[in-house]
């Protein structure tokens, strides 16, 4: 298994990235609403049915302990889903989907560095360096080529005219 364990890091990873397209696919797809938070209530509940039905799978046991033992984690989850909800939806809205860029590399920043290293005590080591340093420029770069965009558009607007 340990040969593999890249590998099934890498699909997982995969997986999960194919999730986040079809996320953002819908929320940017989907139409304008006076209440911009209903998508996010109805896709969070069509992903708390798939969810419950792929636990049906798996063996849960002493599960009114579990619950009663992690209900702070759930509650701490819960707002950074509905944080996550509503910075997705007013950046996509206002900014476009490029902009997920900046948000999935301050994502790799925030949490290999502030989550994993200093609260969880993960080991870090010359290779994660430079990849958060990459990250790092990445936002850099990111921004300085959105505001280059900007000034092409106001560019483009002004000789249209």
């Amino acid at each position: 298994m340990k040969e593999y364990s890249s590998l099934i890091a890498f699909l997982l990873a995969l997986f999960a990235s194919i999730g986040n397209v079809l996320f953002t696919f819908g929320q940017k797809k989907a139409g304008e609403q006076s209440n911009p938070f209903i998508f996010g209530v109805f896709s969070l509940f069509i992903g708390a049915i798939i969810l419950f039905v792929v636990a049906l799978f798996f063996k849960s046991k002493n599960l009114n302990i579990y619950l009663i033992e992690n209900a702070k984690w759930f509650i701490i989850s819960g707002l950074g889903y509905a944080m996550l909800n509503v910075g997705m939806y007013f950046l996509f809205r206002n900014f476009g989907t490029s902009y997920y860029t900046l948000y999935a590399t301050l994502s790799i920043v925030s949490t290999s560095i502030l989550l994993s290293v200093l609260v969880f005590n993960e080991k870090m080591n010359i290779y994660l360096a430079i990849s958060v340093f990459f990250a790092f420029l990445t936002i850099f770069f990111f921004m300085k080529g959105q505001e280059l965009n900007k000034k092409n558009e106001k560019i483009e607007n002004v000789t249209t005219k």
